[in-house]
């Protein structure tokens, strides 16, 4: 069960692409707690629970993460061994009490960042216009230092998309090992676009391989996601979009979501399914995507158990519909896929089959499997 609680829709940056609308709302403690509530009533039974802390920029409220945090700890129903929290941030505010707070809790933390900064000032800017990277490089070194394990999270657009592999580098140089990217399903992204992704997801593939064979691996997600499909033979169906069903984001206001990214604006949208107060809507459902893509080319293509035609969210920013797939991400799917492919096939030849049982059987942890899976793209600070 994938939950997001969206702490606060303040923000102090104002990224290009973000998907967040701001505004000044602060989750109340009143709903707080009903939103906890709402998350384990509405698991299965024995069911691991993923709980994102996320905003607009959730340490501009950093009591409500701590109080949100006592919430989900001091329930009844709470099982370390199935619960597990995490925070995704932009970045600009870290301090040693919130450092100390994180690791205490075993919060996972994930930093949003999209590359050097002159690729990362692009987009992610303060509302006067200034960059922000140089505070990001500030916290990654901070976060380094003091926390057992940091994510990164970048996103590309069609102008960063020819610089992927400086941004890996960068990470890499920076000592993170844990790098998820994602596209900014939202762009227009052009034929031309989609014809140089395989290029750059083969540069991709050449770092990630050369890590393996030194012995410093590193995560990839548009790598490993893929690997790991292809070794379990297609995505369970678990593993597919839940939106609305075991996917929920939650709001300031207490309204119900079936995605984090489609809160926009947090008012009576057409994505809105409940409140924590009344309940789901049955009749906003049809939010749900269908269990499989409309499109006659994904029914008919020999890949599709291995792609990510499903995910409700990437699917209505690119086509302003749940269960039609653009032309974009059938490329970058295809192209993951048969990057992933070679890769296997390189590092089956070098390192053999047990590399790959590693990675199947308790090489990578239980969060970092599921969020490799990416039922959607993981929660991008905004």
């Amino acid at each position: 069960m994938k939950t997001t609680i969206s702490i606060t829709q303040q923000c102090n940056l104002r990224c290009d692409y973000c998907y967040i609308d701001k505004h000044d709302a602060v989750m109340s403690a009143e709903t707080a707690a009903l939103v906890i509530d709402f998350i384990y009533a509405n698991s299965l039974p024995g069911e691991q629970i993923d709980i994102g802390l996320f905003g607009g920029e959730p340490l501009t409220a950093f009591a409500m993460v701590r109080h949100c945090t006592e919430l989900v700890k001091d329930h009844a129903a709470y099982d370390p061994k199935r619960v597990s929290l995490s925070l995704v941030t932009n970045g600009t505010i870290f301090t040693e009490e919130i450092a100390g707070f994180l690791q205490a809790h075993d919060i996972t933390f994930c930093l949003s960042c999209d590359g050097p900064p002159a690729i990362h000032d692009r987009f992610r800017r303060f509302p006067d216009g200034r960059g922000s990277s140089a505070l990001i490089e500030n916290t990654l070194r901070q976060a380094l230092d003091q926390l057992p394990a940091v994510l990164v999270n970048a996103v590309y657009s069609p102008e960063t998309l020819p610089h992927l592999p400086e941004v890996v580098d960068y990470f890499i140089s920076f000592g993170l090992r844990k790098i998820y990217v994602n596209a900014n399903f939202g762009a227009h992204w052009t034929d031309r676009d989609a014809a140089f992704l395989p290029e750059v997801f083969s540069r991709l593939a050449e770092r990630y391989c050369a890590m393996q064979l030194s012995g410093d691996p590193c995560f990839i997600s548009i790598i490993d996601s893929k690997l790991a499909v292809i070794l379990k033979k297609g995505y369970a169906p678990q593993e597919r979009c839940r939106m609305g069903r075991g996917e929920f984001a939650f709001t300031p206001s207490g309204r119900i979501y079936p995605c984090e990214r489609l809160i926009g604006a947090d008012n009576e949208s057409s994505h809105c399914i409940g409140t924590v107060f009344s309940g789901i809507d049955t009749q906003a459902l049809g939010c749900q995507p269908r269990s499989d893509s409309t499109n006659q080319e994904c029914t008919d293509c020999s890949l599709r158990q291995y792609c990510m035609h499903w995910c409700g969210c990437s699917n209505f920013f690119s086509t302003g519909r749940y269960d039609r797939v653009g032309p974009f991400l059938c490329a970058s799917e295809q192209a993951a896929i048969s990057t992933a492919h070679t890769v296997f096939e390189s590092l089956s030849q070098r390192l053999g089959a047990s590399f790959f049982d590693r990675m199947l059987n308790g090489g990578c942890s239980r969060k970092e499997v599921a969020m490799s899976q990416e039922r959607g793209p993981p929660r991008l600070a905004v």
